[in-house]
């Protein structure tokens, strides 16, 4: 048996899933990326540090708040800048703008039809049409959410290096707190959703390494060190010799790993290094799937995403509390170009993002190197596909097709944001 179709659906991007079967014998399986690069590394040299941010924001629509914090971060530590207390906490709001948007959009819109055995939202909206209104809101209180904290819902405007170009009013953070509380229910629903046809995950699981920001205290997604299931946590500045960026001939976007052939980074990374610090809400919602660390069922990302939606929620709520009672005030602030190099992480919805530039005595950028969360996740795709096709050929071809094409969703990858698609095809 050999199999082909178009690019698979209800991801960002193209990717293909080659596979390759013979009277039971698996000859091939193939997580292949045809996209052609971007080459945002490239496009940046050149360019003044007032710039980059702005730059690359573009690699993602979706993702564009998490590359606008790492760049502005990068360039930071490059030249020297600290940002201020305020500046911090109204950041980690707008990341978890990024992050509830991000979540909802994808367990909403592109995993329940899976679980619900449609090919689209479409048929949901005749079926279901209540609980997709409710995925809608939500939708929309996160897209509201990063217009006032970002000056519109993709590629920010006010976020810069050194602080915001313009500050939220202190009345619109106090309606932003009421919308995040009356979308609590709204949450709740779509998760007793999820957790109705839950039973439609597959049962798999595969050991592997996950890898995520860590930091004493808190579930962080804006900053903290890198560290692992495996043991270990370091600083930022040694991201490469954990990514370990590689190339394979089948695909145009590069393979990582660490101390195994692969690992995952992503919402399911991230609650297996940080699932006690998850606050009330989010531990109550994790706790309602079962859902526990060292979880190594990949499809229970999006379990972990919805976790991290409570989470978002929750910690939004203090950290407006914090603001409003800090007093909200406008702030001056310089940047100085100078020469010098400087790395960041934050936490990308899909997973740990790294950008690190390099600047001349003019502020100009000589050097980038942005590491991507999907090119990291790769070959941890690769791996469980090989592992969990197996089980899934006594099932026939279509449900072998949709098994895989399942499992790649489950890392809700972003393959035109490899910097540096989904199709399954049984060849006969």
């Amino acid at each position: 048996m050999s199999h082909g179709s178009h690019y698979l659906t209800r991801v960002e991007g193209h990717g293909n899933i080659v596979v390759d079967v013979k009277k039971g014998k698996i000859k091939q399986c193939r997580w292949e990326i045809p996209e052609a690069p971007r080459f945002f590394e490239a496009m940046v040299r050149g360019r003044k540090w007032d710039e980059l941010h702005h730059i690359t924001s573009r690699i993602c629509g979706i993702c564009s708040i998490s590359h606008t914090l790492a760049s502005v971060k990068a360039t930071e530590a490059a030249l020297g800048v600290k940002p201020s207390p305020q500046t911090v906490k109204l950041r980690r709001l707008a990341k978890h703008a990024e992050t509830f948007q991000s979540h909802i959009l994808h367990v909403g819109y592109l995993v329940l039809p899976d679980l619900m055995g449609v090919d689209s939202v479409i048929p949901l909206a005749s079926s279901h049409p209540e609980q997709v209104k409710t995925v809608v809101r939500l939708h929309r209180v996160a897209n509201e959410m990063s217009d006032l904290l970002c000056g519109r819902t993709t590629h920010p405007q006010r976020i810069v290096p050194g602080g915001f170009t313009r500050l939220p009013r202190p009345e619109d953070l106090e309606t932003l707190k009421s919308r995040l509380r009356v979308a609590i229910p709204d949450l709740q629903a779509v998760t007793e959703l999820v957790q109705s046809v839950a039973g439609n995950f597959p049962h798999f699981e595969r050991q592997t390494e996950y890898i995520a920001l860590v930091q004493d205290g808190e579930y962080p997604l804006y900053d903290g060190r890198i560290g692992s299931t495996d043991g270990g946590a370091w600083d930022v500045r040694e991201y490469r010799a954990i990514t370990n960026e590689y190339i394979v001939p089948h695909s145009t976007a590069k393979y990582a790993k660490h101390n195994r052939d692969s690992y995952m980074v992503g919402a399911l990374a991230r609650f297996n290094l940080n699932e006690q610090h998850l606050m009330p809400m989010a531990k109550e919602a994790a706790n309602s799937f079962g859902l526990k660390a060292m979880c190594c069922n990949p499809f229970m990302n999006n379990v972990a995403q919805l976790v991290e939606c409570f989470q978002s929620i929750e910690d939004s709520t203090r950290l407006i509390d914090e603001v409003l009672a800090d007093g909200l005030h406008g702030e001056t602030f310089k940047v100085e170009p100078k020469a010098g190099r400087g790395a960041s992480a934050v936490e990308a919805p899909r997973g740990i993002l790294f950008h690190e530039y390099e600047y001349d005595n003019e502020g100009r950028c000589t050097e980038a190197n942005l590491v991507i969360p999907t090119n990291q996740n790769h070959g941890n795709i690769q791996r469980d596909l090989e592992a969990l096709l197996p089980d899934l050929l006594a099932k026939g071809e279509e449900q072998t097709e949709l098994g895989m094409e399942m499992l790649v969703r489950a890392y809700d990858p972003c393959i035109s944001c490899s910097t540096h698609m989904l199709k399954v095809r049984f060849e006969h």
